[in-house]
């Protein structure tokens, strides 16, 4: 199989979005949005708070101090969620998907002509891929620890059966990713609405007991508290962010539900209902300090306990569904980039191709989060390890974004260079702060992002040494000039179709001239087969495939995919028959090289990087499956390869 190599540039217009038309279709995507985008920021004030004046922070809990903290929150959502990401970086989008991959492509295609500088943007982009999945370990342990800890605030006693509880449901969750999520998908959205909803009027309803946190709405009161606190207000910075968990999600998911809906809820629902949230947990703790023990579950009456605990078990789990999907997602799409190396991929739904199922990741996964939840045992425990995966990809992403808007968009120098450094500096002290708990919890997702970092780093770059090592055999023979020789000495030529896969359409697949050494037979049709992946979410099906005759019965085929697009090589294949080439499916012979790497010591990576490729490459996912080629009409030759 063929593939682009990783980085190869996207169309770099800034292609518009498709939006939904109608009142309907804008109100049934917002209440689907909300329902899958606004998971994970929702539920942060289950443990933001709580996390911001744990006693280990050293902040003392004075109402001052509460009214401080409640404007820094109040004015990050402003700044980073509306302004950041709502209003500018939505804008982003690669024929309107948005994510870091995509981003990465955008921003890589913009300055394709310098090419040191396009590196470096491939291994940043990388490193917040990398980061996404410490993050998705982390949302899901601490999102459903923070809710079943509700049970120690309706009965105490029950404190031990927190973690076991909390294991229980994230297993369940896992195990259930297998079937699909369509089924439930369809109650994420009322549920999400009910959700904030009572987020909202629990807010409003304490802060009548204590109005004079509305204080927190003057950005002075944030500013003053830095200006007094110093160093504890920096190192508060890193519990803060904790309410920003999520923000990715917003351009993420911006592929399924295009801006308006995602900017619509936000401004008009999730905003809000956040914002009297946590300024109704400050006036709680401000009229009642005990409230600390759990702020977010103290607004509510004790009859309202065990409801809560079950809504917000469901609203945690919903939030770890869209990380646990987004995490699919992204794999999926660094696969057909060429930044990780095929795994099996299980499309759980007939009607909608983003609803996969990735075996491999979701078992690893699982075993992380079940590691997070009893290493650390407490969602305060687990926010020392939560913000630094969280502001290092809200770096990169502002980073990136500064290269789309000056090399691909071409705004004004000036304005590109002020917009980049306001949100690099606040993205920056939020990430500075959260390198504070690196001991206390901060390693485990530097560790997870790190690992990630390697292997899609090591594959991205052994998989272009292979692309390059099969051009230069290519160029030593080209197709064309073989074919006229090996046509003139009048091979064999036998029934059926042989397909040939190829990296290079001008070179001579190797699985070729192994059939000729030991088969010396040429198929009636034969064809040269290149599989090429564009760094674009779809590619359009007038372009999925571009065919040329080379005469004698042999044809030259180059399908293309996006990186979102579902791979079905047979499928693609049929659009052949209108440009005249005939086949028989039941006659077709597909055949594969599979290559041996021998790590060698040279020009390459380091040896032990490519020790590592050659171990993944040994173990990567059958090539025939990952194109849906039908199991009985492959053949496999060998080829060792040297790296």
């Amino acid at each position: 199989m063929g593939s682009t190599a990783p980085g190869i540039p996207a169309d770099d217009k800034h292609a518009p979005e498709p939006e939904p038309h109608g009142h309907p279709a804008l109100l049934g995507l917002s209440l689907a949005a909300l329902g899958v985008v606004y998971g994970d920021i929702g539920t942060s004030p289950l443990y933001t708070l709580k996390t911001v004046f744990d006693p280990s922070t050293g902040l003392p809990l004075q109402p001052a101090n509460v009214i401080g903290i409640v404007s820094l929150i109040f004015w990050s959502l402003t700044i980073i969620v509306s302004l950041k990401y709502v209003t500018l970086i939505l804008r982003a989008n690669n024929h309107g998907e948005g994510g870091i991959m995509a981003l990465l492509a955008l921003a890589a295609s913009s300055v394709e002509s310098k090419k040191r500088l396009k590196h470096v943007l491939l291994l940043v982009g990388v490193m917040g891929a990398a980061l996404f999945y410490g993050d998705g370990v982390i949302t899901p342990a601490i999102s459903v620890l923070s809710a079943v800890e509700g049970l120690e605030v309706a009965a105490p006693g029950l404190q031990p059966y927190v973690v076991p509880v909390t294991l229980v449901a994230l297993i369940a969750l896992f195990v259930m990713q297998k079937h699909g999520t369509s089924g439930i998908g369809a109650v994420f959205g009322p549920v999400m609405v009910l959700w904030f909803v009572i987020l909202a009027v629990s807010g409003v309803m304490n802060i009548k007991d204590s109005p004079h946190i509305l204080a927190a709405l003057n950005p002075l009161a944030g500013i003053e508290f830095c200006l007094h606190h110093r160093w504890l207000a920096f190192v508060a910075l890193g519990a803060v962010v904790l309410s920003l968990t999520g923000a990715e999600a917003l351009y993420a998911d911006m592929g399924h539900f295009g801006s308006r809906p995602i900017r619509l809820t936000w401004f008009a629902v999730v905003f809000p209902a956040l914002a009297l949230n946590y300024l109704g947990q400050g006036a709680l703790l401000i009229s009642d300090p005990a409230a600390l023990q759990n702020p977010f579950y103290r607004l509510f009456p004790s009859w309202m306990l065990y409801p809560m605990v079950v809504l917000s078990t469901v609203a945690t789990v919903i939030a770890s569904q869209a990380v646990i999907s987004g995490t699919y997602s992204m794999t999926k799409q660094a696969m057909q980039l060429g930044f990780l190396p095929r795994m099996s991929v299980v499309y759980t739904s007939a009607k909608e191709i983003g609803q996969i199922y990735v075996p491999g990741i979701n078992w690893t996964l699982l075993l992380a989060v079940v590691a997070a939840v009893l290493g650390f045992g407490s969602s305060t425990a687990l926010g020392s390890a939560y913000g630094i995966a969280v502001t290092g990809t809200m770096l990169i992403t502002t980073v990136l974004t500064f290269f789309v808007i000056r090399y691909a968009w071409h705004y004004n120098w000036a304005l590109c260079v002020f917009a980049t450094a306001f949100f690099f500096v606040i993205d920056a002290l939020f990430f500075s702060a959260n390198c504070l708990k690196i001991v206390e919890g901060g390693w485990f997702p530097v560790v997870i992002g790190l690992v990630m970092f390697t292997v899609m780093a090591t594959w991205g770059r052994g998989a272009q040494m292979m692309i390059q090592e099969a051009r230069v055999r290519a160029g030593a023979t080209p197709l064309k000039p073989f074919l006229t020789s090996l046509i003139a000495r009048a091979p064999a030529r036998v029934e059926g179709t042989a397909i040939f896969m190829s990296n290079d359409p001008s070179g001579v697949p190797h699985s070729l001239l192994n059939n000729l050494m030991h088969n010396r037979v040429l198929h009636e049709h034969t064809v040269f087969l290149t599989v090429t992946t564009e760094p674009v979410p779809w590619v359009d099906e007038a372009r999925r495939v571009m065919l040329e005759t080379l005469g004698n019965g042999c044809f030259q085929v180059t399908v293309n995919y996006g990186f979102k697009d579902e791979v079905d090589l047979p499928a693609a294949l049929e659009k052949c028959r209108p440009s005249g080439l005939k086949f028989d499916r039941a006659t077709i012979s597909y055949f594969l090289s599979r290559a041996t790497v021998v790590p060698t010591p040279g020009t390459g990576m380091a040896l032990w990087r490519e020790r590592l490729f050659a171990i993944m490459l040994h173990n990567v996912g059958n090539v025939a499956a990952y194109l849906r080629l039908p199991a009985d009409r492959v053949i496999e030759l060998g080829a060792r390869v040297e790296i």
